[in-house]
């Protein structure tokens, strides 16, 4: 009996030994796979195939931003009533404020959409920095690499030049108006706090967080869809 049991425990020991190298041998394969890939286009192609992926992730989350509900329909970007002002629209629900609420927030989105129509060519430009060393490792990166890259080199330029368009569309919406509103009638009621909000400064960060979601979903849509690949580079680096 002892005699069988051993010989099943061994049979176990290098059933699951041969089943992990198995899974070694498969991993290996894949990025051999991977690189034997890559080889297959030069590095020009890969910084070309890579910028035209943003180009083309970046036109399309501006397209969807900017249409008529492209933050307002959309749980995943939809800005909310302003965190600092959280204490204030508590309040102000309790006094029967929840329409003008409502319509505050829809306007507060609806600049966000007029102002994402002009963001394309601020992201164009800053896709052009790439480096042939950014883009081999964005290539070699995550799913949201070359997102992750736009952010980190584009965001700060993106913010100073994108805030001025959203003054624009604050004022086109009359976004001011609807937020005065709520402050005049927050002011009024007694024993309260000052709240002090940029509503420049609080839909341009918001925009711009939303388009990013965007682009990271074209991004995973390009890498994983054969049929978002809408160029020859584009089917070729990303294959």
């Amino acid at each position: 009996m002892r005699l069988i049991l051993l010989v099943a425990a061994a049979f176990f020991i290098n059933t699951v030994s041969a089943q992990i190298n198995l899974n070694t041998l498969k991993s290996a394969a894949v990025k051999a796979q991977s690189v034997i890939q890559t080889k297959n286009f030069s590095k020009d192609e890969v910084v070309k195939g890579l910028k035209e992926a943003l180009i083309v992730g970046s036109t399309n989350a501006v397209i969807n931003a900017s249409e008529s509900g492209g933050f307002n329909n959309n749980p995943e970007i939809k800005i909310p009533f302003p965190k600092e002002a959280k204490s204030m629209k508590k309040i102000l629900l309790k006094f029967g404020m929840e329409s003008q609420i409502d319509k505050f927030e829809h306007v507060l989105n609806k600049a966000a959409e007029d102002a994402s129509g002009l963001a394309k060519d601020i992201f164009i430009s800053a896709v052009k920095s790439m480096t042939i060393n950014d883009a081999m490792s964005i290539l070699k990166g995550k799913d949201n690499a070359a997102t992750t890259y736009l952010k980190t080199h584009a965001v700060e330029e993106l913010y100073l030049e994108f805030r001025p368009i959203v003054r624009n569309s604050i004022e086109k919406v009359n976004l001011e108006k609807y937020w005065d509103i709520l402050a005049k009638r927050y002011n009024a009621i007694p024993i309260t706090e000052d709240v002090n909000t940029s509503l420049e400064d609080y839909v341009t960060n918001q925009a711009i967080d939303g388009l990013f979601i965007l682009i990271e979903e074209e991004e995973l849509n390009i890498r994983n869809n054969p049929k978002a690949r809408v160029s020859e580079v584009l089917q070729k680096v990303f294959r």
